[in-house]
C-alpha cells in the first residue's frame, strides 16, 4: 500500500506547492478573487498531503497492549481530518472570499498572469491527477470506477484523486470567471466563480468524509476475498460446513477473520488441531493481508462449540 500511495502523495504535494505560489502571485497582481480561492485551495491540498503521509507513518506502528490489533485505523482518522480541512478551510474560505468580492468588487487588472498561472496549473494538476488515476485503476479490477471507490479500503489514493479532480474543475471555473469578467466587464463574475469553487470543495469534502466514516466504523473485506476464504475452507477435507465468515479491516492491508466451522463427524481433537493449522496456513498463503485468524470449531457429533484462536504473522 505505502509504496504506490506515497508516490501519488509526493507527486500531488510537489504540484500543489508550486502551483500555490504562482496562484497567490497572480492573485496579488490581478486582484482576482477566483485566483485567491485557487491559491487557498492549493495550500490546503498541500497540507492535506502532509497529513496523509503522517497517517501512513502512524498506521505502521506495531501492535501493543493498548492496541492489540495495531494502529492501521490511524490512516482512516487522518483521512477524515483531511476532509474537514477541505470543507472548513478550502471550501469555507473560498465561499467567504467570493461573497466578500461580490459585496465589495474590485476592478480586475491585466489578466495575463491569471491565464498563465491557470495554464501551468492545469499541466501540473493534470500530471498529478493522471498518476493518482493510474494507481487507482491498477487496483480496481473489473469494478466500475465508482464501485471501486466505494469498495476501496485504502483512502490515500482516492483522496488524492478526489482532490485533483476538484482542483481541475476549480481551475476551469476560475478560468471562466476571469475570462467572462474581463470579456463582459462584469466585476461580480470573478466573485461568483470563487463561490462555485468553494461549493465544489465542500461537496468533495462531504463525499470524502462519508467514505472515511465507513472505514472508521468498520468495514468487512470485499466480497471476492470473503468468497475466496469460504472456498478455501470448504475445500478442506476436515470441514463439513462453513457457518460464518466474519471479516473486519483494521487497515488497508490488515484484516481480522473470524470463522465458524462445522467439522466432519469422525474428526478427533488431535485431527481438529491439525485441520485448524492447515486452514490458517492456506488462508494466510492466499491472503497475506489476513493477519489475525480466529476459528470457532463445532463438532458434528457433539454439536458442542469450542473456540480456537490462530494468529497469523
Amino acid at each position: 500500500m505505502s509504496g504506490s500511495a506515497k508516490k501519488t502523495i509526493y507527486a500531488a504535494m510537489a504540484a500543489n506547492g508550486a502551483i500555490a505560489i504562482t496562484k497567490f502571485f497572480a492573485a496579488s497582481v490581478t486582484g482576482s478573487s477566483a485566483m485567491l480561492s485557487e491559491g487557498i485551495h492549493s495550500v490546503v491540498d498541500t497540507g492535506n498531503e502532509l497529513l496523509l503521509l503522517l497517517g501512513i507513518k502512524l498506521s505502521k506502528r506495531p501492535p501493543d497492549d493498548t492496541h492489540p490489533f495495531g494502529y492501521g485505523q490511524e490512516l482512516y482518522f487522518w483521512t477524515l481530518i483531511v476532509a474537514l480541512f477541505i470543507f472548513a478551510i478550502g471550501g469555507g474560505m473560498s465561499i467567504y472570499e467570493g461573497i466578500n468580492h461580490v459585496r465589495y468588487p474590485e476592478p480586475l487588472t491585466d489578466p495575463f498572469w491569471s491565464y498563465t498561472v491557470l495554464g501551468l496549473a492545469v499541466i501540473f494538476e493534470g500530471y498529478s491527477w493522471n498518476i493518482a488515476l493510474q494507481e487507482f485503476l491498477a487496483t480496481k479490477k473489473e469494478a466500475s470506477l465508482w464501485d471501486a471507490i466505494r469498495a476501496s479500503k485504502d483512502p490515500t489514493i482516492f483522496t488524492i484523486l478526489f482532490e485533483d479532480t476538484a482542483a481541475l474543475v476549480g481551475l476551469f471555473v476560475a478560468f471562466i470567471g476571469v475570462f467572462s469578467g474581463h470579456l463582459l466587464g462584469n466585476v461580480y463574475l470573478d466573485g461568483v466563480a470563487s463561490i462555485i469553487i468553494g461549493v465544489i470543495l465542500c461537496g468533495v469534502a462531504l463525499l470524502l468524509a462519508s467514505e472515511s466514516k465507513g472505514l472508521l466504523i468498520g468495514e468487512g473485506a470485499d466480497a471476492e476475498t470473503v468468497a475466496s476464504i469460504r472456498k478455501i475452507t470448504n475445500e478442506d477435507p476436515a470441514v463439513d460446513k462453513v457457518i460464518k465468515v466474519l471479516t473486519l479491516h483494521f487497515g488497508p492491508q490488515e484484516i481480522l477473520l473470524n470463522l465458524e466451522i462445522e467439522f466432519v463427524e469422525e474428526l478427533e481433537t488431535e485431527g481438529l488441531e491439525v485441520a485448524i493449522e492447515r486452514l490458517e496456513a492456506s488462508i494466510s498463503g492466499k491472503h497475506p493481508e489476513v493477519e489475525n485468524i480466529f476459528i470457532e470449531a463445532r463438532s458434528i457429533s457433539s454439536r458442542r462449540k469450542t473456540s480456537v484462536a490462530e494468529v497469523g504473522e
